[in-house]
């Protein structure tokens, strides 16, 4: 195996340092700045990005009393009623402590009711309420309009393409 030398190893980037605070202190770079844009890695940007957006979708639906974990239950539960609370956790990358909790909530307010599994009695099976599929559609109003956000200034083609890259990062490193 032939070895890189040391002068195709180094990166050719002049990296400088972060300009100091008028009270020398770093000051430390904005969203889209340095390491946290264009140069940064891509699972750390997608993690801002992903910060970002549950941020604003918390502020969205703050007003309705729903949260973004409580949003993503409920519209996996409307894609496919029945599941159990495990199947949430799984689609919904929350926890089954976190889920339990959530389920326990929108059940006590209606959003959500419970079925015993026809064959395997103990396995508890959930769907929307008439109440939780009211909340979810005023719930995805405002989601939608992020959505409209977050693709401003794309077309079809570009969009189509970034969804199926981000499916396939995540049906790929499923894999490992």
């Amino acid at each position: 195996m032939m070895r890189k030398s040391a002068d195709t190893t180094r990166s050719k980037t002049v990296r400088k340092p972060p300009a100091p605070a008028l009270d020398g202190a770093v000051r430390v770079p904005a969203p889209g700045e340095g390491k946290r844009g264009e140069q940064g890695y891509l699972g750390y940007l997608m993690r801002q990005a992903h910060a970002a957006v549950r941020l604003t979708m918390e502020r969205a639906l703050a007003d309705l009393g729903v949260t973004s974990p409580q949003f993503a239950v409920l519209t996996m539960l409307n894609a496919y009623p029945g599941l159990s609370g495990a199947d949430v956790a799984r689609l919904t990358f929350l926890t089954p402590q976190t889920v339990g909790v959530i389920i326990r909530n929108l059940e006590r307010d209606g959003a959500i009711a419970m079925t015993r599994h026809p064959v395997h009695g103990r396995i508890q099976q959930w769907t929307l309420t008439p109440r939780g599929a009211t909340l979810l559609k005023a719930c995805r109003e405002r989601v939608i309009a992020l959505d409209k956000r977050l693709a401003r200034g794309l077309d079809s083609k570009t969009e189509t393409a970034i969804r199926r890259w981000l499916a396939g990062i995540a049906a790929d490193l499923q894999e490992d």
